[in-house]
Parts: C-alpha cells; sequence; structure tokens
C-alpha cells in the first residue's frame, strides 16, 4: 500500500453558496468540522496530504497534484450543487485517476429515492407505502395516505423536509405542498407513510470483494424534543443552530435485539453491493406503526464530519475519528490494488 502516498483531500467549496448549510454557506462550525478532518488525516502520518476546497479550476488542480489517490469528501457536489456530486467521480474514472467511495451510476440511483425503494421492494427489504406525485400534479390530486412523509424525491442534507413536513390531513397536505412547490420549484415530491417508531443507522465500511464490516447501529434519541414538534431529522436539526431539532436531538447507541440488528445488517450488506456502493456507506431505517422496521434512505456518499453519523457509530465501536478516516482510504486501496492485480 506504499505506492497510495500523495493523497488529494476534496470537499464542498468554502466559497459558494450551499442550501445544505446554515444560512445558505459555509459557516464557522462547518469549517471547524472541516480542520478537524484534515488534521486527523495529517496525524495519522502516512500520507501527503493536499486540499482543495475551492472548485474554480477543479479539475487542474487535481492535474497539477498528480495524486496517487483523491478522497473524494466533495458529498455537496461540485459548486456544492447535488445534482453535479457525480460528476467528480465520473471526471475522476475518465482521467484514470483512483478515488474513493460511490461510483457515479451509484451516485446517481441513490439521488432518486423512489428508484432506491423499487429496488429494495424488489429485493425483498421493506420499505414505507408511497405515491410519487410528478410536479406538474403535485396539488391536483393527493392520495389518502395519513399520517405521511412529504418529501422532494431528490434532494441532500434534508432539504425540503421542514419540521411540517409530517402531515396529518389533505389540509396540511396541501399547505406542504404549495410550500415545496415555493422554495423547491420543479421538485417531484414523494407522499411516504410516516414511521412513528424509533430511527436507527446502519454504517458499512469495506467491500464485498474483500471484507465489508458493520459499525454498531446508531438510534436517532427524540425524547428531548419539545412536546408538539414531530420527531424526524428535518432540515432544522442540520442547519438551524437555534432550532430544538438542532439543540435537543441526539445519537445514541442503538436499543436493537439481536435479531433486528442482524436483519437490518443483512439488507444493508444487500443493498451495498446492488446499488453498487464501495468502500462505506450509510443506510437509515425507521420503524413502523406495526413494529416492522423500513428502510428510508440509502447514503453513499455520507457525512465525513466529526460530528457525522458515521463518526457516532465508529466512536461506539472505539474507533477514534482519525482512525475511521483511515478505514475509508484502506478500503479504497485494498479494493483498488485487488482491482488492479486482476486487471
Amino acid at each position: 500500500m506504499g505506492e497510495f502516498k500523495r493523497l488529494v483531500i476534496v470537499t464542498g467549496d468554502h466559497q459558494t453558496a450551499d442550501s445544505t448549510k446554515h444560512g445558505g454557506a459555509w459557516g464557522p462550525q462547518d469549517l471547524e468540522m472541516h480542520r478537524q478532518m484534515i488534521e486527523a488525516l495529517k496525524s495519522l502520518g502516512r500520507f501527503e496530504i493536499s486540499v482543495i476546497e475551492d472548485h474554480r479550476q477543479l479539475f487542474d488542480k487535481i492535474l497539477h497534484l498528480r495524486p496517487d489517490l483523491v478522497v473524494n469528501f466533495c458529498d455537496t457536489g461540485i459548486f456544492n450543487r447535488p445534482t453535479h456530486e457525480l460528476h467528480l467521480p465520473a471526471w475522476l474514472e475518465l482521467q484514470n485517476i483512483p478515488y474513493t467511495g460511490a461510483t457515479p451510476q451509484a451516485m446517481v440511483l441513490c439521488f432518486d429515492k423512489q428508484a432506491v425503494r423499487l429496488v429494495a421492494q424488489d429485493l425483498g427489504i421493506d420499505v414505507p407505502r408511497e405515491v410519487y406525485l410528478a410536479v406538474d400534479v403535485v396539488t391536483d390530486r393527493i392520495p389518502d395516505i395519513y399520517p405521511a412523509l412529504l418529501k422532494p424525491n431528490q434532494a441532500d442534507g434534508s432539504v425540503g423536509i421542514s419540521k411540517d413536513a409530517v402531515v396529518r390531513d389533505a389540509g396540511e397536505a396541501r399547505r406542504y405542498l404549495e410550500f415545496l412547490k415555493r422554495e423547491l420549484p420543479g421538485r417531484d415530491v414523494l407522499w411516504q407513510e410516516y414511521l412513528p417508531g424509533p430511527e436507527f443507522g446502519i454504517g458499512l465500511i469495506g467491500n464485498p470483494e474483500i471484507a465489508l464490516a458493520a459499525l454498531p447501529p446508531l438510534e436517532v434519541d427524540f425524547s428531548s424534543l419539545p412536546p408538539g414538534l414531530n420527531p424526524i431529522l428535518s432540515f432544522e436539526s442540520k442547519a438551524d443552530p437555534n432550532s430544538p431539532y438542532w439543540t435537543t436531538i441526539k445519537f445514541c447507541p442503538a436499543r436493537l435485539n439481536a435479531a433486528t440488528a442482524k436483519q437490518l445488517t443483512a439488507w444493508s450488506h444487500t443493498l451495498f453491493r446492488r446499488l453498487g456502493l464501495r468502500d462505506y456507506g450509510r443506510f437509515d431505517f425507521r420503524v413502523s406503526s406495526d413494529g416492522r422496521p423500513k428502510l428510508m434512505e440509502v447514503n453513499p456518499n455520507p457525512a465525513w464530519a466529526s460530528d457525522g453519523k458515521l463518526a457516532f457509530m465508529s466512536g461506539f465501536a472505539g474507533i477514534g475519528y482519525a482512525r475511521m478516516l483511515e478505514m475509508f482510504i484502506d478500503a479504497a486501496i485494498a479494493r483498488i490494488t485487488a482491482e488492479r492485480a486482476t486487471a
């Protein structure tokens, strides 16, 4: 693995507006998470590290640095455009430059939430009841599934999922659909069965062909939310430090029986392989009113920050932040080495 010495870390663009951040831009907390990530990688003492957080002339910069490996932590897309998240790995493949994480194909597929649900359902994985509403018929007819969670079919970072996204009657539903039309024009909508039970996260690191390990499951603790607020990971929980969704929601080790933990991990392994994830990924589940866990999201390029879910899950296993990042990189190196050996 000594040939992988020069790393280029690509993150979101600090200079460009970002709809997933508080105030629509990188702020002090985001920059601190970025600093901690760089310091953690440097502390490993294994790599020569260059960082790109300004996407102007991004591709020229990568070519000039001639990396052995690009660490793709650009989870917001080029110039922080979510629909351009796939463009970096696609270009790297054209240049024959190895990189960490998911392929562009996996990113495209997982960005379409209904497509993920249909794939999962075909694989025998439990999913919520759901109706897809194309943008031109969003308010013309509404399904009769209540309570429901309304969200854009294509979005990252809980964009479009506010504290009012859970609706319990037609009046609430029409108001929220109008909100989505104003805030995210042109987006199709998912009308999804609201799952009122606990929410869990499963994190995987590695690759199926070599070794794919599961981190201890995570549970989202909504118990300190003020009464009357829907227990969901809304946009406020990720972008508004003044919201109780930000200040009171915690992550803790999952309170799961062994059989359920095994089932969720097996489903995650199946989805990891079928959707083409690589090196690491995260899978979110939530329990329905009848007690059955159902798939909510697949995250092929999940948050790398020290306050992200994968970092919490790693901590539950006694894995420090720097070591978690190293595991991402080592998974990619082992995969690339094996691919080259059989080329």
